[in-house]
């Protein structure tokens, strides 16, 4: 299941989440992350220990800059809180399965 992060909702989903959250930082723009969506939603169906948590860059500027996303598609992968990996630009599945190991 993909949720959408917002800064409302953020401390409750992700900082103060038990367990490992992949964040999608995306916009309706972007190309790269039009090609990569289609492939974090499988991960979300497929993975019910994993909690996917979109991030629109044009709606949660508060957020991007917190993470200090430059480039998009970024995704972060956030374990008890603490980031422990990420990744700039469309990525393959499996690179995105290595990651969350």
């Amino acid at each position: 299941m993909e949720i959408t992060i917002t800064k409302e909702n953020f401390d409750e989903e992700v900082r103060n989440y038990k367990g490992t959250v992949l964040l999608d930082f995306w916009a309706s723009w972007c190309g790269p992350c039009m090609m990569l969506s289609p492939v974090v939603s499988e991960i979300a169906e497929e993975l019910d220990s994993i909690k996917v948590g979109k991030v629109n860059v044009d709606e949660q500027p508060e957020l991007s800059a917190a993470f200090k996303v430059e480039s998009i598609p970024l995704l972060v992968v956030v374990k008890d809180g603490v980031i422990q990996n990420q990744s700039v630009g469309y990525v393959p599945k499996q690179s995105i399965l290595n990651m969350l190991k």
